[in-house]
């Protein structure tokens, strides 16, 4: 009998792209907004990626579920996120130019991802694992494009939160990039899982983490609505 861990993520995927789409929808508000279209585009990939493990929990391993998932997931877990912060925090020529080198590192990840033969003897029915490439050097693209994820995603809502703690107008921003923090390490923790054949740990702490980012992000938008509603009202009283 299989674990009820493998369809969390179907769980996972039915958050993951009504959150895509409400980040898109903000994007589509404020056209200047480049570090919005770049969270909504990470947030849709990482519903592609829970839906690759969806569909393999579902129906069993293939071969090009496999590789979506390795792409999307691996590759692509967190980088576009991670992006966007850049282009939040640093001035935009410097963003044009990680983002280039950022999207050439992928692409060519991903080509030798497309490319590597499958050693079918360490295929699992119900589970996904990078072991069974048989380019095992391709992995070690995975690591140093998700150091990237780490330092601007994760360490981008550190600095926010830490640069908002002592401004109490503005605890909604310190308490949304903590949990925003936290939901972005989460799935790098559990990939970490992955490479030793634990990839229920991953399904967990992706749920997690897209909870935690999607209540940083309502935090930090609706927190700052309320501000100013209270603001306005403060106003007309005068």
């Amino acid at each position: 009998m299989r674990s009820p861990v493998l369809f969390l993520p179907i769980v996972t995927t039915l958050l993951a792209f009504p959150f895509a789409w409400a980040l898109f929808r903000h994007y589509r508000d404020r056209r200047s907004s480049t570090y919005m279209a770049w969270w909504a585009a990470g947030v849709f990939l990482y519903g592609v990626g829970t839906l690759t493990e969806s569909l393999v929990s579902l129906f069993g391993w293939n071969p090009v579920v496999f590789k979506g998932w390795y792409i999307s997931g691996a590759l692509l877990g967190g980088a576009p996120l991670a992006q966007g912060t850049v282009y939040l925090l640093l001035p935009r020529p410097v963003a044009h130019r990680l983002s280039v080198a950022l999207v050439t590192v992928v692409a060519v990840a991903a080509a030798c991802v497309v490319l590597s033969p499958i050693d079918m003897s360490l295929v699992e029915p119900h589970r996904l694992t990078g072991r069974v490439m048989e380019w095992q050097w391709v992995r070690r693209f995975s690591p140093f494009i998700n150091l990237y994820a780490v330092i601007f995603l994760v360490g981008g809502a550190i600095w926010s939160a830490f640069k908002y703690r002592s401004q109490p107008s503005q605890s909604h921003r310190f308490k949304g990039n903590v949990s925003i923090a936290l939901g972005a390490i989460l799935p790098g923790i559990g990939g970490s899982f992955t490479r030793f054949g634990h990839t229920e740990v991953l399904y967990v702490t992706e749920l997690l983490g897209l909870i935690l980012i999607w209540t940083g992000y309502r935090y930090v938008r609706d927190g700052g609505f309320r501000m100013r509603v209270r603001e306005s009202a403060a106003s007309a009283l005068v």
